[in-house]
Formats: C-alpha cells, structure tokens, sequence
C-alpha cells in the first residue's frame, strides 16, 4: 500500500515550529500504518530524542539557535531517524516517503539521516548547522 501523508496535521506542527512566538523547537512525524502522522512536539530536545529508538523510523523538524558574537539565528534541520533495527524494507521505503514530508517540511538549512544516537546530540547538529552557515565571526574564539 502506498504511503500517504497527513498533511493538514503535519503541516500544523511544522508551523509551530517556525514560529518565533512559540517556544515549541521540535515536531516529530511517524508511521501510522501506512499514514505519516505527527507524533508530537515540544520545547525540550530531550524528548524528541527519547522517540529516537531502535525499532523506529521518523522524521524530525528542529529549531537549533546557532550564531556567534555578532549574531543569533534559528536554523531549522530535517532530521531522517531509522533506528538498528527497522528491516530493510523498511529502510528502503523511506528514502521515497520522505519526499511526503518535504511537501510540508520545505524549509531548513541542512538534512541528517541519522541511526546512530550520538549524531542526535544537540552540540553534534548545532555544530554542523554551523558550518552549512557561512561566515563565522567567532574564528578568534576557536
């Protein structure tokens, strides 16, 4: 069966993430039967992490505050999660239904496909965030 998409509902929690008045920095879709729905969102990184389990795959959209000295910005990540040991069906599948969720997901600065939990850390991503970025005003720092 062919993978759909709740796009109305993901297309809700993908805005509260883009939005600057809202403290939520994260929103999560997952699988339900054949469907990509949301699976929740929140202000604590943390949590979107804790969904990051062995026999999952989701997608993740995530604020990360990054700058230097003279400026702070938000840069946003689409995160692909496919934890060990989703089958290799699985894992092939979702390379084709993640272009559903880049009809909703359209702005970010930089993509992951991530199984190993460590390249989940937030310094590991702010830290690639920042060399997609540009200019780095805080050279002297380093």
């Amino acid at each position: 069966m062919a993978t759909r998409i709740d796009k109305e509902a993901c297309r809700e929690a993908y805005n509260l993430v883009r939005d600057d008045g809202s403290d939520i920095c994260w929103a999560s879709f997952k699988y339900d039967g054949s469907t990509i729905v949301p699976a929740g969102h929140g202000s604590d990184y943390g949590e979107f992490k804790s969904q990051c389990t062995d026999d999952v795959r989701l997608f993740g959209f995530v604020r990360i505050t990054t700058g230097d000295a003279m400026s702070k910005r938000a840069k946003f990540t689409l995160i692909t999660w496919i934890g060990e040991n989703v089958s290799g069906l699985q894992r092939a599948k979702i390379s084709t239904d993640k272009t559903l969720v880049k009809d909703i997901v359209q702005n970010f600065a930089k993509e992951f496909m991530i199984s190993d939990p460590r390249e989940l850390e937030e310094d590991y991503l702010r830290g690639e965030l920042k060399k997609a970025g540009g200019a780095n005003y805080d050279a002297q720092a380093e």
